[in-house]
């Protein structure tokens, strides 16, 4: 930020008092060309083949849903969205059915991810010493600890649910360090990223409450890092300045619930969908158990075949953009697992390629926004999958059908029953 700058500062909550609901169209949809949504349960399912269809039909689908969206599914046009800021705002990045008001931009509820230039740099660039390798170190041992505490816990079963009694612990447990939160919080943490991605046709003065209730919390723990300071990113965040000015209240409160949802429920759902995939692939499970040196390479391969998010941007102006009439304000779903499926960007790209050596994946995003937690989330998928196969070296699903998935932008299995021994 440049003196003489100022920026308009709003928490999640006044975005969504002063923002534009649109009407609320539910149902199955009729055409995935025409009539997309990431609701549906068939989106959750498989959106891998919705992929495919739409790269034959129209690489760019549309809807009226949420007051009109586009959905590119070639890389190509996913990178040329994400990398262009001239013509697309990221002041949201979930869509829904309520657009935050223009004049919240550069800033948004959640920098630096809802941050437009010139704004965002200075906000991503505050967060980068705490993201570094080294800096992620720390975590490591420890995330090595409750790892192995959460598989002591399957002592004496020979069945257990890979997702909700391991992988969904591991990043609640390290972002409430990193931030200095009480452990215990867990659960209201994962409330909060539920009504996020899940939430998103619910009426406005709904999501209203929940955001209250949330940033009711997040104050109250800034209250208590103002008072009681420590060694933590909170503290971090309301010591450090910018041009020598400390930063807004607001911008620290929605930082955090940034990182609450992009370092939880993005790392659970890239772990579970991991040990599913072992789960389902005894060739490569057994192949990571011999070969434990291979496991970087194949992490890499899971995030890309097996990305869990799924970015959004809104037009900023009327205009024609690679064959189709885009408006302003439209959203667009910025579709990084779709990109990571494309076959014009990937050889054998609908297959898991566990040692495939060149893998430019896309799941941590491209642009000014690529994941600047992205060392974190590749340490604790690392670890998580370490301990598990030196620890339960054979495993397999217990019920293919009874494994779910998230709807939404960030999708991930949510139940993986597996049959250990």
């Amino acid at each position: 930020m440049t003196a003489g700058e100022s920026f308009v500062f709003r928490d999640q909550r006044e975005q969504v008092r002063e923002g534009i609901a649109n009407p609320i169209i539910t149902g199955p949809v009729t055409d995935w060309a025409t009539d997309f949504s990431h609701l549906d349960p068939r989106w959750a399912a498989d959106p891998y083949s919705i992929f495919d269809e739409l790269r034959e039909r129209c690489p760019i689908a549309h809807t009226e849903r949420f007051g009109g969206a586009w959905l590119p599914v070639r890389y190509e046009d996913v990178a040329a969205i994400a990398y262009d800021t001239e013509r697309f705002s990221s002041r949201s990045v979930v869509l829904s059915n309520i657009r935050p008001p223009r004049d919240i931009a550069p800033v948004g509820g959640t920098p630096p991810i809802s941050s437009d230039p010139p704004f965002h740099r200075e906000a991503r660039r505050i967060l980068l010493p705490a993201f570094t390798r080294s800096a992620v170190r720390r975590y490591e041992q420890t995330t090595r600890d409750y790892c192995h505490s959460l598989i002591d816990a399957f002592e004496g079963r020979d069945l257990v649910d890979a997702a909700k009694e391991y992988a969904e612990h591991i990043p609640v447990r390290v972002i409430a360090a990193m931030l200095g939160f009480p452990e215990e919080d867990g659960q209201l943490f994962r409330d909060y990223i539920e009504d996020v991605f899940q939430g998103i046709n619910s009426p406005p003065e709904e999501r209203e409450v929940l955001l209250n209730d949330l940033f009711t919390y997040l104050y109250k723990q800034i209250e208590d890092h103002e008072k009681n300071p420590r060694d933590d990113l909170t503290s971090y965040l309301l010591n450090v300045e910018v041009n020598g000015n400390k930063l807004h209240p607001a911008h620290v409160a929605g930082t955090i619930a940034l990182l609450l949802v992009a370092g939880i429920d993005t790392t659970w759902s890239a772990i579970g969908a991991s040990l599913w995939h072992l789960a389902k692939t005894p060739a490569d499970r057994e192949r990571l158990v011999a070969e434990p040196e291979l496991l970087p390479t194949a992490i890499e391969e899971f995030l890309r075949a097996y990305a869990p998010v799924t970015m959004a941007r809104l037009v900023k102006e009327d205009m024609h953009w690679r064959g189709v009439d885009m408006k302003a304000d439209d959203w667009i779903l910025l579709s990084f697992p779709a990109a990571n499926r494309d076959p014009a960007q990937f050889e054998r790209a609908n297959e898991v390629v566990i040692d495939r050596e060149e893998n430019r994946h896309a799941a941590f995003g491209l642009g000014i926004h690529r994941c600047l937690g992205s060392h974190l989330a590749r340490m604790e998928l690392r670890v998580a999958l370490e301990v598990w196969l030196q620890r339960i070296p054979v495993f397999t699903l217990a019920d293919p059908d009874a494994v779910t998935w998230s709807t939404g932008q960030v999708r991930g299995p949510r139940t993986v029953p597996v049959r250990i021994g």
